[in-house]
């Protein structure tokens, strides 16, 4: 049983990007509200899942949790301390315990750096243990995620897809952290190597007791790693709930339109289910609709 004090919680948060025009003297137009008020919390040990379309928000709410993005509005508590209103000395110890997994495996690995120099560099920034005692740490962690220790001298680009993003999984748990954000860890793998990255997931999980915020647009992977799932459209989360409740009595519109196209195995359960076509394309996020951000698509409005 996992237990439910809220690890993370953020209250209300907003991320805008201001739009400028000129050169030399710039002046703010406009600003695109990738995220836009929002609240929800993740429990200690448990995986939430933050689905969506491209372009919604979710990897800027990840980021801006952590820090990466200053917030525009809004509370971010992680095990009861304010993120938003600490000292950056403070912070820079937080960051032990926080840790992101990026997107592409490709671009995330400095390819002039060898993989042991990669995911021993936190422990270098943060000036943990000796020479030799971080030698041993990376090592350890190349076997704690399937590869082999004496990888440690080889270069990215002598790894694929899958292989690199393990190095990043690695170098995520350098520091022994409590929180990481998996910003989209799988999308840029072939189908045949994402379900090995979150099976390995989990079984960190397990074995560390970590907390996730999953971040992904394939609905059929969230609900396999997930114990809660809040759906996002255009910078609001929509629906929010756990993973069984959400696939089977899912109350919002655009969840029905997003788990519609989820691809069934069966074919004949594929021609008989309903479909739900959503019209018109996705407002600029630069200026949403006002109130409810999806009733200019909304079958139901």
């Amino acid at each position: 049983m996992r237990e439910e004090k809220a690890l993370v919680r953020v209250e209300n948060l907003v991320k805008h990007f201001p739009i400028t025009r000129g050169v030399v003297f710039q002046k703010q137009i406009g600003a695109v509200k990738a995220v836009d008020d929002i609240s929800f919390e993740i429990r200690r040990g448990e995986t939430l899942g933050l689905v969506g379309e491209s372009g919604c928000g979710k990897s800027t709410t990840g980021r801006t949790i952590l820090q990466l993005h200053t917030p525009t509005a809004g509370k971010v508590y992680y095990d009861g301390e304010d993120l938003t209103d600490i000292s950056s000395g403070k912070m820079r110890e937080l960051r032990k315990n926080i840790q992101i997994i990026f997107q592409d495996p490709y671009a995330s690995l400095n390819p002039r750096m060898t993989v042991g120099n990669i995911i021993a560099e936190p422990l270098d920034v943060h000036n943990i243990g000796s020479t030799n005692d971080r030698r041993e740490r990376v090592q350890e962690l190349l076997k704690l995620v399937g590869l082999n220790p004496y990888f440690v001298n080889r270069y990215p680009h002598e790894f694929s897809g899958g292989q690199r993003q393990r190095i990043g999984v690695a170098r995520a748990l350098a520091l022994n952290p409590d929180f990481i954000v998996c910003d989209e860890p799988i999308s840029a793998l072939d189908v045949s190597i994402q379900a090995q990255v979150v099976n390995l997931l989990e079984k960190l999980q397990k074995e560390l007791g970590l907390t996730y915020l999953f971040i992904a647009h394939d609905l059929s992977m969230v609900r396999h790693i997930s114990d809660r799932i809040a759906v996002m459209y255009l910078g609001k989360i929509v629906e929010l709930a756990s993973r069984d409740e959400l696939y089977t009595h899912t109350k919002h519109p655009y969840t029905k339109a997003l788990l519609s196209a989820v691809p069934t195995p069966d074919p004949v359960l594929e021609r008989k289910r309903e479909r739900v076509i959503l019209k018109g394309h996705v407002p600029s996020p630069s200026n949403p609709p006002s109130g409810c951000h999806f009733h200019t698509r909304c079958p139901s409005a």
